[in-house]
């Protein structure tokens, strides 16, 4: 009779949880503070907070129990599909905000502007009668309700040098997998290094240009349909890299500890699958967002 392979259950776990209310003290935190409460700061803060603290003590409990060799081969399997499934929850995450772009885009400010449906019922004329189509809107309905921007982003500027920065990464990261499946530990670690370092820049040069586009082009959330897909695409994908940077720095940090070997090593695939996933995500911003 074949031998059958044992099925790891873990026991109870508080994390589930922890990560519930955390994300929901974050959330409500991130409302406050959209709403001009003083105090959502300080939930945000302790939504973040909570939010490492769920992380840091799940992801240890899952690394020690795959070191202590728990994990079997259905197991992995179970993690890869898993895997697999958030990965397309995060698709259809990023296809609901490009959709809201290109309805406004398409369909929208056409209509504004008295053409196709807009244009058959009058609708505009009660709306806003003046309105006239173009991309990015150049004029707000309301200067007392809305802020007016200066300028947009360039696309050929910081924007295209990120493009460069993690269309690199996603060739350093490959090259780290390559060299964990030939047993290399020094280039996997030279090259997991460069991957996390490439992510950090990312962010850096993101966040200068928030600063820049916050500070002297006076483009905000509350700049019209504009601002709002801008910052809601740009922000949510800007949260993706930062998270998926971290997650690069721990991998790095555990295969300089050996935890990795060229057969089992999912955890580095996982995290490798997500770094692609959020370079494909940005191509598609630097696209329709900030070049056409």
């Amino acid at each position: 009779m074949a031998s059958q392979e044992i099925y790891y259950i873990p026991d109870g776990s508080k994390w589930p949880i922890v990560g519930t209310l955390s994300l929901f003290t974050t959330f409500l935190g991130g409302a406050m503070m959209l709403n001009s409460f003083d105090s959502g700061k300080y939930v945000l803060i302790i939504g973040l907070a909570a939010l490492v603290y769920m992380f840091a003590g799940w992801f240890s409990e899952v690394i020690s129990e795959s070191i202590a060799g728990k994990y079997s081969k259905q197991v992995d399997v179970s993690f890869r599909m898993g895997m697999g499934w958030f990965i397309l929850s995060e698709v259809m995450f990023f296809a609901a905000f490009f959709g809201a772009l290109y309805y406004a885009r398409v369909f929208s400010l056409p209509w504004l502007s008295g053409e196709g449906q807009g244009g058959h019922n009058g609708t505009h004329e009660f709306l806003w009668s003046s309105f006239q189509a173009a991309w990015p809107m150049s004029v707000m309905p309301d200067p007392s309700k809305y802020t007016q921007y200066k300028d947009v982003i360039p696309a050929f500027g910081v924007p295209a040098i990120n493009t460069a920065i993690l269309l690199t990464s996603g060739v350093t990261v490959t090259i780290a997998h390559w060299a964990l499946k030939k047993a290399k530990r020094t280039a996997l670690s030279a090259w997991l290094f460069a991957t996390v370092a490439l992510g950090f820049i990312f962010v850096y040069f993101q966040a200068g240009e928030y600063a820049h586009a916050i500070h002297e082009l006076d483009l905000t959330l509350n700049s019209g349909i504009y601002g709002s897909t801008f910052y809601l695409l740009t922000g949510f994908h800007g949260f993706h890299v930062t998270m998926g940077a971290v997650m690069l720095a721990v991998i790095f940090f555990r295969s300089l500890k050996g935890h990795f070997s060229k057969k089992d090593h999912f955890a580095f695939e996982a995290v490798a699958w997500y770094w692609h996933f959020v370079d494909v995500v940005w191509l598609g911003l630097f696209i329709f967002v900030y070049w056409i």
